[in-house]
C-alpha cells in the first residue's frame, strides 16, 4: 500500500506569517504550499453576520472579514486546488455556513469541524455529503499554561488518551464524523491506529515545531495544522539537517 503524504494545513491561513483569518494570511498559506486552509467562523455578538474570527475578543479588536468575503477570496482561481477546514466556534449558525458554502460552490472541497457534536449532527442531517471533523478537546484555553492546573490537566489528559480512540472509532463507523481534529497532546499511536482502522482521518493541531511535526508524521496522522506552514518545506530534509 502506498503511503499517503502528510496533508499540510495552515492554521487560520498562516497566522505566524500574517494575521490569521484574513485574506493576507490565506495568501501566505497558499505561497507556502498548503493542501488545506483552516479558518474560524463566528456569528457576531450583536448581529447576524458571520465573521472570520476565533472569538469575540478577536472579532472586536479588528475589522474581521465576513464569511462571504473570505469565501469569495478562497473561491478565486489561485486557491482552486486548496481544501478548506471551516471551524465553527459555537453552535447556532451551522445552516447559514452551509448556505454560504453552497452559494460559492465550495461544499465539495470543504471539511467542517467543530467541538460541538450537536453542530456536526445538524450538518450531517442537512448535507450528508459534507466531510465532518470532530475537534477535541473542548477547551477555551490551554490548562498547561497554568502551574496550578498542570497536575489535574495531566490526569485529564491521560484519561482522554485512554477513551478517545474508542469514541473516535465508534463515531466514524457510525457515520457521525469523518475526521478527528485532535490537539497534538492527545495524539497517540493507539488513536492513529483506531482512526485509520475505522476509515477516518486524523489531524493534529496546532503544531509550530518541526521535530513535533516529524513525530506526528511518523505516527501516521493524516495531516498537521500549523501557524507556520513554511515548516512543511523542511520535512523532506533529514532530521538535524541545517
Amino acid at each position: 500500500m502506498t503511503e499517503q503524504r502528510l496533508r499540510r494545513v495552515g492554521h487560520k491561513g498562516a497566522d505566524l506569517i500574517a494575521p490569521g483569518n484574513t485574506r493576507a494570511s490565506f495568501d501566505a498559506a497558499l505561497a507556502a504550499g498548503v493542501d488545506m486552509i483552516e479558518f474560524d467562523v463566528l456569528r457576531e455578538e450583536h448581529g447576524e453576520r458571520l465573521l472570520l474570527a476565533h472569538d469575540y475578543r478577536d472579532a472586536a479588536r479588528r475589522a474581521a472579514p465576513t464569511l462571504e468575503e473570505g469565501l469569495a477570496h478562497l473561491a478565486s482561481a489561485p486557491f482552486a486546488a486548496v481544501e478548506l477546514d471551516v471551524d465553527l466556534k459555537l453552535p447556532g449558525y451551522e445552516l447559514h455556513v452551509l448556505d454560504a458554502l453552497k452559494n460559492f460552490g465550495m461544499l465539495e472541497r470543504t471539511l467542517i469541524s467543530s467541538q460541538y457534536r450537536e453542530s456536526l449532527a445538524l450538518i450531517r442531517a442537512n448535507a450528508p455529503q459534507v466531510r465532518l471533523g470532530w475537534s477535541v478537546p473542548k477547551l477555551r484555553r490551554d490548562p498547561f499554561r497554568s502551574r496550578a492546573l498542570t497536575l489535574p490537566a495531566l490526569a485529564a489528559l491521560q484519561l482522554a488518551r485512554t477513551v478517545l480512540p474508542l469514541r473516535a472509532a465508534r463515531a466514524i463507523r457510525a457515520g457521525q464524523i469523518d475526521a478527528v481534529m485532535a490537539h497534538w497532546r492527545l495524539v497517540t499511536p493507539q488513536l492513529a491506529r483506531s482512526v485509520r482502522a475505522a476509515g477516518g482521518e486524523l489531524y493534529a493541531w496546532t503544531v509550530d515545531e518541526l521535530p513535533r511535526i516529524r513525530a506526528l508524521e511518523a505516527l501516521g496522522v493524516t495531516g498537521v495544522i500549523t501557524n507556520d506552514p513554511r515548516l512543511f518545506g523542511a520535512l523532506a530534509a533529514p532530521a538535524g539537517a541545517a
